[in-house]
């Protein structure tokens, strides 16, 4: 019996060159290619394990390395498989080129995807982690193989996505260079709002969201006027592009309710009806009284004039920023679109009870506005406290305007929040409006007694008669300001 199994093997049924092949041969091969498998992808889990974790590689040119590894020792094992059985491998080219047309013809997709999964791993376009999004499909890539990409979406659902698709498609890399992403969230107001008070709104939602970057700040577009709304636009920096749509969500929320703490309106689609004949709905409307029983009409009549009246209004606590920027003699004549750049690069910052914002003899690189709370004002060389200032008061303009140091300690009373303007949302505002500068000039000019608490009237600070004052400022904003 076992002699005949042992013919069985060893009879030939057919010859590559001088190599015949028998089932024994078959098995052996089987088996070589088999440990050739494993022994690659063994060795490529080595590296990737060993070598390329310890060397802090990133995960996306971890699996790249790993696969370019296991595929060459995958195909360099089989060659050597071959050659070490005896088969001569130019006797394959025949048998290469027939499978090589039945793979052009029969398996397009297949030797597609195949040149595409090489072309990927090779290039780099995107590598596992990364976040991206091909054909409206957003997710992460976990896995990059020769035939298909896996991409885990934000419901954790895995997709299996041909390779293909990332070569023919245009493919959106959220992750590719830097992380930073802008989103873009829409908002309409009804005609006839402050368009100001609009832009303090949206970028007061969009400071509260701890996920939005500060830098580059958040800006507001007006887009366009719609059919019934002004069309804006926030834009608004991450740095988590696979968190887009929390965060577009939670910035909705806080948008509506900056906009109904403001009283400004989000208007809704509205149709005019007119009638040609008045008597037709007069009989419409006799009809349905003479059909409809009392309680129900009761309802509908009572239903219309709740909707009829008009909703309070809820008192605003605070004017808008632009009003009180205004306040301020150096911006009184500053048009709503100098105020609302202003707006977009100052900062809201919270301060806990008794924290110093800033101290006597500190540079001055900002000046604040008191949205809540208050705070001291105090002189440390005179050992008094000079004001207390509450909301909707300002300070700190002169040393940002004069390059002086701080003349004054400031210190919080209460939990407060502070509007902060840095020295370089002035400079903007310079830059593009020169002739405000010159204003500037002339009303600091005119404060005498300021000037002379910060030593700029009369003595220069060495004992020799120091500049006009309208003359020193106009050379310190060209300095400050390069105006």
């Amino acid at each position: 019996m076992l002699q005949k199994i042992s013919v069985i093997f060893n009879t030939p049924f057919m010859q590559l060159g001088q190599t015949k092949i028998t089932l024994n041969f078959l098995f052996i091969i089987l088996f070589l290619s088999i440990t050739v498998i494993f022994t690659s992808r063994w060795i490529s889990e080595w590296i990737k394990n060993r070598i390329l974790i310890q060397l802090r590689v990133d995960r996306g040119s971890q699996e790249t390395i790993t696969r370019v590894v296991s595929y060459s020792l995958s195909f360099v094992g089989f060659i050597i498989v071959l050659q070490t059985a005896g088969i001569d491998l130019s006797s394959l080219t025949v048998l290469a080129g027939v499978l090589g047309i039945g793979f052009g013809f029969g398996l397009q997709n297949l030797a597609s995807n195949f040149i595409s999964g090489l072309a990927i791993l090779l290039e780099h376009p995107i590598k596992v982690g990364d976040f991206i999004e091909v054909d409206g499909l957003l997710g992460t890539v976990e896995k990059i193989s020769i035939r298909a990409t896996i991409i885990r979406t934000n419901d954790s659902q895995y997709v299996i996505v041909p390779n293909n698709r990332f070569i023919e498609k245009n493919v959106v890399n959220w992750s590719y260079g830097s992380p930073d992403s802008r989103i873009h969230i829409p908002v309409n107001v009804a005609y006839g709002s402050d368009t100001v008070l609009v832009t303090e709104a949206l970028l007061s939602a969009a400071r509260q969201d701890p996920r939005v970057l500060l830098s580059p700040p958040p800006s507001v577009w007006f887009r366009s006027f719609g059919e019934s709304a002004y069309v804006f636009e926030l834009l608004v920096w991450i740095n988590r592009p696979q968190d887009s749509e929390p965060i577009k969500s939670a910035l909705n929320f806080l948008i509506e309710q900056e906009l109904r703490q403001r009283d400004i309106e989000i208007p809704f689609p509205q149709l005019d009806l007119r009638l040609r004949d008045v008597g037709d709905l007069r009989a419409i409307t006799r009809y349905y009284r003479r059909s409809t029983p009392a309680s129900e009409l009761a309802e509908v009549t009572e239903a219309s004039t709740s909707v009829a009246k008009p909703k309070p209004k809820s008192a605003s606590p605070l004017p808008p920023l632009s009003d009180l920027l205004r306040n301020m003699s150096c911006f009184t004549r500053c048009s709503n679109a100098d105020l609302q750049m202003l707006i977009e690069l100052g900062t809201r910052r919270f301060y806990d009870v008794g924290e110093i914002v800033f101290r006597e003899g500190d540079p001055g690189d900002a000046f604040y506005v008191v949205l809540e709370g208050s705070v001291e004002v105090r002189s440390e060389h005179l050992d008094q406290i000079l004001a207390t200032l509450y909301q909707g008061d300002f300070f700190g303009e002169i040393a940002v305007l004069t390059g002086m140091p701080r003349s004054a300690t400031v210190r919080t009373l209460e939990d407060t929040i502070l509007f902060v303007v840095h020295r370089g949302a002035v400079q903007r505002l310079l830059q593009a409006q020169p002739q405000l500068a010159e204003d500037i000039a002339h009303e600091l000019a005119a404060r005498q007694q300021v000037l002379q608490e910060l030593g700029l009237a009369g003595m220069n600070g060495k004992g020799t008669p120091s500049l006009p004052p309208l003359h020193w400022i106009r050379q310190r904003l060209r300095t400050l300001f390069s105006v």
